[in-house]
């Protein structure tokens, strides 16, 4: 499967920085989820759980308060305020 560079920071510092094959989280128009390849863009995220697939097929969830997703064609940051994993 194809990865990505996932980047989840907080005031703390960063929660998460390493390769994912998918991030589902809540924007502003519902559940969403990034792949590799996906378009680039960027959203406000609700407060909600979010799950990442790791490349092993492992899966991480944690709870974050909001904040901004931003997607290029190679990284996905997650900048929280509020956030854990």
């Amino acid at each position: 499967m194809k990865t990505f560079k996932l980047t989840i920071a907080s005031p703390d510092g960063n929660v998460f920085n390493s390769e994912a094959v998918k991030i589902s989280l809540r924007g502003i128009e519902g559940e969403l989820a990034v792949m590799a390849g996906h378009v680039p863009f960027i959203t406000v995220i609700k407060p909600c759980t979010y799950r990442i697939e790791l490349p092993d097929g492992e899966e991480k969830t944690g709870q974050t308060g909001g904040g901004i997703l931003t997607v290029s064609k190679e990284n996905v940051t997650y900048l929280s305020g509020r956030t854990d994993i």
